[in-house]
């Protein structure tokens, strides 16, 4: 029903017009005409899908759209709302949509007709080919127009083409098909025009009058005529079109061609002919004697063959001689004889051939071919074949054999006709050459002897003829043998008395002869690639016409291929929409544009260009006017100039609104044509002198309404993105000194209210002062996203003195009866508005922000009282539930303000209420008592805002003390409450979430376990009343838990979570409606700029003030229309994820919940509200606090109550980047942006609570988090939720939200890491591998964020840091492990990854760019120098970036630097010492140091690198100070270690000498030697026992140093080894070595390597003696290291005598042969191996038969142990040594 009424209003409105109308009336008509259309579009865009609209949409909707379809200005101002219109009119009506299509295409040609002649008219160079295109498109709407100078600009500009020598291939193409249609265009006129131009042009290149000109500057000019199929347009159709004016030109035109060969130039002339060639099939039906044209054409054919250049080629001649034979015209055909008689005697042989030519002959054979029984042209092509092959091979060779009867070949040849019917046999006879036969047959039957043969004659000319018909590829070569034309002409002249062979020639001549114009895609437009079908032979039709055929074959081309089908029908055209539509099309498209055609319509002068019917009418004038936004907007501010009454002020007014509602209808916003045009015209000083004055009378006060009423609509619509000019405007209005009217208005004065007698007068200033205060809140609201400094200044001290006005306005003195509700009403709601921006109070000069505060908490207690607390609240009365609505609000954002402004905590006692006040003498204090009531409110919302308020006040401990205390009389006290609401489940999601902010807020008060005396705060207390046993603190807070099952519901809380989006019920909240309860700037808008997830933007907070600052509204640069936390009414999607689909009736009522099939309950539960991400969010953070109150039994409850599992099944990172995917590109019928913002920011924070409490439950109870089933699924969505790209979304708040919550999810990947790295360590991986290049481009964002975005930097810094270390624990693990599972590796990620080589670099330079560009004292710094560390050492791709990136250069001028500052700090007074504390060189240099190390670590380059940069050197120089800090000593060590490691230059460079300046303190430490070795080996020698990681690090490194040559040099010369000697072994029942020993022997063994090393150890006196007592002792980590050395040191033969001299080390080698260890056994077989190996002297020592027994035993015992098992490389290396010991020792 509304849509039909919509469909009538929009009719009335468009076909209601007329010209007689006022005008006044017609722009009343326009203007609703184009909102209601704008209005319907967007129901239908909103209601219903367009391919449901054929089905729902009734008859006046689909004429509306059709009228708006076609409406040229709308189309043009609101383009996506005519794509709508079109959309649903194609669904609806496909005539009338056909009727609009053809109009558009119409519309468009005229475009380009314009353009064209606008473009076509331009000086200088000019685009052919784009002038072409415009051209060709301008063709389809002269049917119009009829503008016809156009044709003569487009034949000139295809002239001008074609004469250019410079022009393209596709340019002269494409031109000469626009010549093409305009020469067949369907309208007679333009074909005319067309004519009478070319003949025009002709006449002017070829005229006789021009002979005197040059030739070749003339004729050039009619090129554009000489193709072939310009000529067969003019030939087949110029010539026979009826009316007399073209056919007359036609011939004009080929007349002068034909004649003007004198005025040609040769390459014309030739290019003529060459064009003309083609088409003389079609012009020699014209051929006559008597007429001019027919004799020109003769002529042609009469030319001498012996001409030369510019004759018709010989081939060509014979055929249109040959051709004439068929002409209708008698005089004709006799010439044609005469002239192919001339051309038999002429040809060679012609003595020999039949028939001999004279004119007894030529006069019979006048009608030669003209036949009274045409041959048809038909043949049959079947799917099968009736006839087998071999059959038709068998009758050929009987037709073409010469020892058969003639009559029999005869017959075979009539059989093979008949077979040749079918075009599928026709491939046998062509393999079998059957023409070339047919071809000879002939020219024996010429012969003088051919009477032989006459009898196969009529036959194979049928199968000649049969062949040729079917195949086109051999008609067009046959086509171009004159020999075979005349052969076949003779055969005709002996066979003329012979009908049937007659008849059968004139086909093949008509085959033959008319070839060129058989074939249709050769003269098509764009000829196709595909060949026509071999079956069909057809003509144009005119050929036809002007020939007498033997033939009947199908016609083609009785209208020109190049003509084109008109767009719009005579039928069309007289429709009055579609001609205005054309009209106002047409003089768009003239000037331009409509801005110029308005110019041009108010300009005095008017030149007339086109015709009448093309001229606008006053109608189309008004409508363009009003239409076009910008022009109309001109003429509202003139008209407001111009008034003479207020009604002409208000209409324009009006007006204005209206295209302000026409931009917002068409979804363009401030961005639309409405909010364009307004910057640019100065409207605010028209409008200024009405905002200025007081209004004198009502009609003032009107006109001041609907001016104030239009700037608010203004400001709503420009929320976004406000204009700073305006705001400055409105705020010096605002701001002015007196008269300030807009605030002066909102206070009546005494003589003002004693006025007020009269109803109208009384409801006037009402309705002004509703619309100066929703003008002030939209204005509070508009400030959110601006940042202009003054701007804000003037917007600060506005709110200011607006606050002190509307404590004007809250007049409580009087008794509650006397107030006026609703204005009572909107001053709170303006208060709301007002006190809902942080720092409201705190701008006024007089007056102290705190004592504003505490007047208006004052006033607002004092209206609570009056319409709350003493009526008993919304039970006993509906009045003034606005006003409680309103005051709570107030209060709320109240209390946030006094804490921001008091100077103390003391406040608090402001908010309590005196009990009895107002009847009893002595009043008692109630507290916060008054708050309670509220809490168990009628209405949601005020349920919703008290509790928020409460939420606020306990975020202070008196605040907890108080309300506690006023919940003594209440049963449950204040915990009891507040947990009953949190686990109602009857109760709204937005309701509950306040009460578990009120319980976190409780919990971070410590509370205790006991009963202490005079403690302020117990906590909960339980009483027993059967026992008597009473509770408090912790164990109360227990029992309270246990008694509500709190954990039970929160379970079935959990299950019923709803993802959904949430809007406010139709009733509720409408969007513009005219009542104050419907308001947008009433309380329901105001909801929606509770920022849910405001917290997100600033750094975590305490826990106890997370739930108070959601309910503040915080300036934001990014969007700030959210919608209401309360799920009034909810929009049903698909379920999923255990959602539920839940709708509430009213706004506070609830309908019954619908449970997922997976959910069971011990009971049924009636009316369950939604639960919604946010309250779960306030759960997550309340679970937190119970589990930092009582960790162990907070985790056994989660654990038995699924929490932790239930709460991560919600986590979806696809449905929340399906959200933003959404925002990214909204759909047409998806919700509005706002709401989307919202749902996403509730999601962000719910995963940024949940990843709070997982954190901690980590912390408290790993086990929680790191189950399977439970793990991966996080994992995965945590990495998802990562990866989700933000890059469109330009909400900032929005951005910040992400990056809130990505900070809390890298910290939870990084706890995860550090507590449960076994556990969480393979599926982190596996999902970052699975995403990788997401995940770097997103590591990269984060890094790179450590200035605007801190806290999420170093999150991730710290993230990738962990993983690092985490990931290269677990390789050293499973190093040993052969079996261990394959997941991929950073190392493998980081470095083997061709296709992220680009971000992977990105990833080395931005973090260390946050490492180089940060302090020393930035904590960032020093994650980030930790991450690098992490990275360098895991990544040899960091390594090289880092060495590009001259990390190594900076570390060692920053070491440089310390050094320096370090020794001239030692020369100051009073620092004699390096203190930790005071200085932070320390730490600087160990990170630098520590960074060196790993990017030493394993890279060759970059140790070289180092090398260069004098590594050695400076850390010689830090040497004094290293010795004082072990530590550094240790990371020095460290990272000398590193960079000596298989890097023999290196370990060279120690051995230099190298010197520096010493603090004279660090000299008693003793000054460093001339090397950095000699250092080294001194700090060995002298090193105590307990510093043992220094010990250790100093030995491991003259491990590394020891198998240089150089290196072992210095050793030997400082006699180092020496203190070897002085080793003691173990004594008593201690069987291992100590760790010092263990490192001499490492250093040993790795001397041993060279034999420069055994000869040192040889040099050492008892050093073989002590290394046997050694291998006695054992070891865990290096067992077998003397015997390692034994085994060196006895493969050099200088070793061997010292070797077998020392009876111990022989028997110490022997018994390895008896050694249990089967490494021991390989050890002393080897050993004795190379020691008796060329030494002879070693075989007799070795064959004592107490070795040799050993040998033996040993031997045979381990070819039976390996014979059976499989031979291992080690196993084969110690059968082969024994081997080889056996056969030394038994040989002789």
């Amino acid at each position: 029903m509304v849509l039909r009424s919509l469909g009538d209003t929009i009719c009335y409105h468009k076909s209601g017009v007329s010209q007689d109308q006022p005008e006044l009336v017609l722009v009343h008509h326009r203007m609703a005409f184009v909102s209601v259309s704008l209005f319907a579009v967007r129901v239908l865009q909103m209601l219903l899908p367009v391919e449901k609209a054929s089905h729902l949409l009734p008859e006046p909707m689909s004429a509306a759209l059709f009228l708006v379809s076609l409406d040229m200005p709308v189309s043009l101002e609101y383009p996506n709302i005519h794509e709508a219109v079109v959309a649903y009119l194609e669904q609806l009506n496909s005539e009338n949509y056909s009727i609009y299509k053809q109009t558009a295409e119409a519309v468009y040609s005229i475009e380009c007709t314009c353009n064209f002649l606008s473009d076509v008219g331009k000086e200088g160079e000019k685009n052919l080919l784009e002038l072409v295109e415009l051209a060709d498109q301008a063709l389809r709407s002269f049917s119009y127009h009829q503008h016809f100078p156009l044709i003569k600009e487009m034949i000139c500009m295809c002239s001008k083409i074609c004469k250019s020598a410079q022009a393209s291939p596709l340019l002269q193409g494409e031109s000469q098909k626009v010549f093409l249609r305009m020469l067949s265009h369907p309208l007679l006129q333009v074909k005319i025009e067309t004519y009478n131009c070319c003949l025009e042009i002709t006449k002017e290149c070829l005229g006789v009058y021009n002979v005197t000109k040059p030739v070749s500057s003339l004729c050039n000019g009619i090129h554009f005529l000489l193709h072939p199929k310009v000529l067969y347009e003019i030939s087949a159709f110029g010539i026979q079109e009826p009316k007399n004016e073209v056919n007359a030109a036609a011939k004009a035109i080929l007349l002068y061609l034909l004649q003007g060969r004198l005025m040609m130039t040769a390459v014309t002339w030739n290019k003529f002919i060459e064009s003309l060639c083609p088409v003389i099939p079609v012009l020699q039906g014209y051929a006559d004697t008597e007429d001019p044209l027919g004799n020109s054409i003769l002529l042609l054919t009469k030319g001498n063959p012996e001409a030369g250049e510019g004759a018709l080629p010989c081939t060509t001649r014979l055929k249109s001689m040959l051709r004439l034979l068929f002409v209708r015209k008698p005089l004709v055909r006799s010439l044609a004889l005469k002239l192919l008689a001339c051309h038999l005697t002429r040809e060679e042989g012609a003595d020999t051939k039949r028939p001999l030519i004279d004119a007894r002959i030529l006069s019979r054979v006048t009608n030669l071919f003209i036949v009274k029984k045409p041959i048809e042209l038909t043949l049959d092509d079947r799917r099968e074949l009736i006839i087998r092959l071999e059959t038709v091979e068998k009758v050929y060779k009987i037709f073409t054999s010469d020892d058969i009867d003639l009559v029999l070949r005869k017959s075979a040849a009539e059989q093979l006709a008949v077979i040749m019917q079918d075009i599928k046999m026709h491939a046998v006879v062509k393999k079998l050459h059957l023409v070339d036969t047919i071809i000879e047959y002939l020219n024996e039957c010429v012969g003088q002897d051919g009477e032989l043969i006459e009898c196969l004659i009529l036959p194979s000319l049928t199968l000649f003829r049969k062949v040729l018909c079917a195949d086109p590829v051999m008609r067009l070569a046959l086509s171009q043998q004159a020999s075979l034309l005349t052969l076949l002409f003779r055969v005709s002249l002996i066979f003329h008395e012979n009908c049937a062979v007659v008849t059968e020639v004139g086909a093949l001549f008509c085959l033959l002869l008319f070839d060129e114009v058989s074939r249709m895609d050769m003269w098509s437009v764009n000829p196709s690639n595909k060949p026509s079908s071999p079956s069909v032979f057809s003509l144009p039709v005119s050929v036809f016409r002007r020939y007498h055929l033997p033939v009947r074959v199908v016609g083609h081309h009785a209208v020109s291929p190049y003509s084109i089908v008109l767009p719009l029908s005579t039928d069309c055209l007289a429709l009055k929409p579609v001609s205005d539509m054309l009209r106002i099309a047409w003089n768009l498209s003239w000037y331009h544009g409509s801005e110029n055609l308005l110019k041009q319509m108010n300009s005095e002068s008017k030149i007339q260009e086109f015709s009448d019917t093309l001229q606008l009418t006053t109608e189309d004038t008004l409508t363009l006017k009003m239409t076009h936004t910008a022009s109309g907007l001109k003429d509202c501010l003139h008209s407001i100039v111009e008034a003479a009454a207020h009604r002409e002020v208000r209409a324009a007014v009006t007006r204005m609104s209206f295209y302000l509602l026409n931009d917002r209808l068409s979804l363009k916003g401030g961005s639309g044509p409405f909010g364009v045009t307004l910057k640019s015209l100065s409207w605010h000083t028209t409008l200024n002198r009405f905002l200025q004055v007081l209004p004198a009378c009502t009609e003032d006060e009107k006109l001041l309404i609907d001016i104030i009423h239009f700037l608010n609509k203004l400001l709503k619509e420009q929320r976004k993105s406000s204009s700073v000019e305006l705001l400055n405007w409105l705020l010096e209005l605002l701001l002015r000194h007196s008269p300030n009217p807009l605030l002066d208005l909102l206070v009546l004065t005494e003589s003002q209210a004693r006025e007020e007698t009269d109803d109208i007068q009384t409801a006037v200033r009402q309705q002004l002062q509703k619309e100066l205060i929703a003008l002030f809140n939209t204005l509070l609201l508009s400030f959110m996203a601006v940042t202009d400094r003054k701007c804000l200044e003037l917007f600060y001290v506005f709110q200011t003195q607006l606050s002190l006005k509307l404590l004007q306005c809250l007049r409580v003195t009087d008794a509650p009866h006397f107030y006026g509700l609703p204005s009572l009403e909107r001053t709170l709601r303006g208060m709301a508005h007002l006190t809902a921006s942080p720092g409201w109070s705190s701008h006024s000069p007089l007056t102290k922000p705190f004592e504003i505060c505490v007047k208006y908490l004052s006033g607002l207690l004092e209206v609570i009282t009056s319409f709350y607390v003493e009526r008993g609240g919304n039970a006993m009365s509906f009045m003034g539930k606005g006003v409680t609505k309103n005051t709570v609000l107030c209060l709320l954002h109240l209390s946030h303000e006094m804490m921001a402004q008091a100077q103390s905590s003391e406040w608090m006692s402001l908010w309590f209420l005196p009990l009895g006040s107002h009847s009893e003498g002595h009043a008692t204090p109630q507290g916060l008592a008054w708050l309670i009531p509220l809490w168990v409110d009628r209405d949601p919302e005020v349920r919703f805002t008290s509790l928020g308020l409460g939420s606020a006040l306990t975020t202070l401990e008196t605040g907890c003390v108080a309300l506690a205390n006023s919940c003594q009389n209440i049963s449950g006290g204040l915990w009891g409450t507040v947990v009953n609401i949190l686990l109602d489940q009857s109760e709204c999601s937005m309701v509950r979430r306040e009460a578990a902010f009120i319980l976190q807020n409780l919990l971070v008060i410590p509370m205790p376990s006991v009963i202490i005396k005079d403690y302020t705060w117990q906590g909960p207390c339980v009483h027993d009343e059967d026992s008597g046993l009473s509770l408090i603190g912790k164990p109360a807070l227990q029992a309270l838990l246990y008694h509500c099952h709190f954990y039970e519901h929160l379970n079935q809380m959990i299950k019923h979570c709803y993802l959904g989006r949430y809007t406010f019920d139709l009733n509720f909240s409408a969007l513009d409606g005219t009542s104050e309860g419907s308001d947008l700037n009433g309380l329901d808008d105001s909801f929606k700029f509770w920022r849910a997830p405001s917290r997100m933007s600033n750094q975590d907070q305490d826990p106890s003030s997370l739930s108070t600052l959601e309910t503040m509204v915080t300036p934001s640069s990014g969007s700030t229309e959210f919608p209401p936390f309360g799920p009034s009414s909810v929009s049903l999607p698909e379920a999923s994820h255990d959602q539920f689909a839940a709708q509430v009736i009213g706004p506070h009522e609830t309908a019954s919940a619908q449970l997922p099939r997976d959910t069971s309950l011990p009971a049924p539960l009636p009316k369950q509200c939604v639960v919604t991400p946010p309250l779960l969010s306030a759960v997550c953070s309340l679970l937190d606090g119970l589990l930092v109150i009582a960790p162990g039994d907070t985790a056994r409850a989660f654990r038995q109550a699924r929490l932790i599992e239930l709460l991560c099944s919600i986590m979806d990172a696809t449905f929340l980047e399906s959200c933003v995917q959404e925002l990214k590109g909204p759909l047409p019928l998806s919700s509005p942006v706002e709401h989307t913002q919202a749902q996403v920011s509730f999601l962000l924070e719910y995963l940024s609570s949940l990843s709070r409490l997982l954190q901690s439950c980590l912390l408290v109870d790993p086990d929680l988090v790191i189950e399977d089933e439970l793990l991966k699924p996080l994992v995965t969505n945590i990495i998802g939720v990562l990866t989700i790209c933000t890059k469109d979304v330009l909400d900032v708040e929005l951005i910040s939200a992400f990056y809130h919550t990505w900070t809390h999810l890298f910290n939870l990947l990084a706890t995860l890491l550090r507590k449960a790295a076994t556990a969480s360590l393979s599926s982190i991986m596996m999902g970052l591998a699975k995403h990788w290049a997401t995940v770097i481009d997103m590591l990269c964002t984060c890094v790179s964020l450590s200035t605007t975005c801190p806290t999420l930097s170093t999150a991730s810094l710290q993230f990738l840091s962990i993983l690092l270390t985490e990931e290269a624990k677990r390789h050293l693990q499973d190093k040993n492990k052969t079996n261990s599972c394959h997941t991929p590796s950073m190392a493998s990620l980081l470095d083997k990854t061709q296709e992220n080589q680009k971000s992977l670099e990105r990833l080395n330079e931005v973090i260390l760019q946050c490492y180089e560009g940060k302090s020393s004292k930035d904590v960032l710094k020093r994650v980030a120098a930790n991450t690098l560390m992490s990275l360098l050492a895991v990544s040899r791709r960091a390594q090289r970036q880092a060495l590009k990136a001259d990390l190594i250069d900076s570390c060692m001028e920053q070491m440089k630097h310390i050094n320096a500052q370090l020794n001239l700090d030692s020369l100051r007074p009073g620092k004699a010492t390096l203190k930790k504390q005071e200085d932070g060189f320390i730490k600087e240099l160990s990170i630098a140091m520590q960074l060196l190390r790993n990017c030493l670590y394993q890279n060759e380059e970059c140790k070289e690198a180092a090398l260069e940069s004098h590594l050695v050197p400076v850390l010689h120089s830090l040497w004094p100070w290293l010795l004082m800090d072990d530590s550094l000593m240790q990371i020095a060590l460290q990272l000398l270690c590193v960079y000596t490691a298989n890097f023999p230059n290196g370990c060279s460079s120690l051995c230099w000498s190298s010197y520096g300046q010493y603090p004279a303190q660090a000299a008693y430490r003793g000054a460093p030697s001339t090397s950095l070795m000699g250092c080294i080996l001194k700090l060995a020698s002298q090193m105590p026992l307990e510093n043992t990681a220094v010990q250790q690090m100093v030995f491991m490194f003259l491990s590394n140093l020891a198998l240089s040559h150089d290196c072992k040099g210095v050793i030997q010369k400082s006699n180092f080894l020496q203190n070897f000697l002085s080793l003691t072994l173990p004594k008593g029942g201690n069987k291992h070595l100590s760790n010092l020993t263990i490192l001499w022997l490492k250093l040993l063994l790795n001397i041993s390597f060279g034999e420069d090393g055994q000869q040192m150890i040889l040099r050492l006196d008892g050093c073989l003696d002590l290394l046997t007592e050694m291998s006695k002792y054992k070891h865990k980590s290096s067992p077998y290291i003397p015997l390692l050395i034994f085994h060196n040191i006895c493969f050099s033969p200088a070793n061997k005598p010292k070797i077998l001299a020392n009876e111990k080390v022989i028997s110490v080698l022997a018994a390895c042969l008896e050694s249990e260890n089967q490494n021991v056994q390989r050890i002393g077989a080897a050993a004795l191996w190379a020691l008796i190996h060329n030494y002879q002297k070693a075989k007799m020592t070795l064959k004592n038969p107490s070795i040799k027994r050993r040998v033996d035993e040993a031997y045979s015992l381990a070819k039976k142990t390996f014979s059976n098992s499989e031979e291992t490389p080690l196993n084969a290396y110690y059968l082969k040594c024994l081997e080889n010991l056996v056969q030394l020792l038994n040989s002789s």
